[in-house]
């Protein structure tokens, strides 16, 4: 009886132990990697020339699902290479004759939530930020990888991508 009662007291604390870890866990995977007022000007870079902001899952899905045309999704960063090269090549090769009929956007290391969701849309291409992804009529077209972005100058990066818009758009 001892025994027992022992392995059940065990079991409940080490099942309170379990429960706060996972509780913790999940606050910290919520949390952002960021600061909102250090991304905000990074943000502001896409959205004051029309990107819109995919703030969370059901943003990601109802964006991608629902699109009729083409739609561009920037997977924005705050590492050198984006704020560079990436930002700058986006908006360059929206300025063309051919673009994507929506721009929208999310934050890697912010947006958690709607990264994740709009990586799942990615497949078969791994997590990679920044990166660039263009669908048309909800499928995957073209996409950019962090390693197509690193070391290119923005106008690569605009010409790279204003193909894609002559062929789908």
């Amino acid at each position: 009886m001892f025994r027992f009662a022992s392995r059940k007291i065990l079991n409940s604390k080490m099942h309170k132990v379990c429960i706060n870890s996972l509780t913790l866990y999940h606050t910290l995977k919520r949390q952002k990697m960021y600061p909102p007022e250090m991304v905000k000007p990074m943000k502001e870079d896409l959205t004051t020339v029309g990107f819109n902001e995919l703030l969370n899952a059901d943003a990601v899905d109802h964006a991608i699902q629902n699109n009729e045309g083409t739609l561009l999704v920037v997977v924005n960063s705050v590492c050198g290479c984006a704020a560079g090269n990436m930002r700058p090549g986006v908006k360059l090769s929206v300025n063309g004759e051919n673009k994507p009929d929506q721009l929208t956007t999310v934050f890697a290391g912010v947006d958690g939530e709607a990264v994740a969701q709009a990586r799942k849309y990615f497949l078969p291409y791994p997590p990679s930020s920044p990166s660039i992804a263009l669908f048309k009529d909800g499928k995957l077209v073209h996409f950019l990888e962090r390693h197509h972005i690193e070391g290119g100058s923005a106008e690569m990066i605009a010409h790279n991508l204003a193909a894609a818009y002559k062929e789908f758009c």
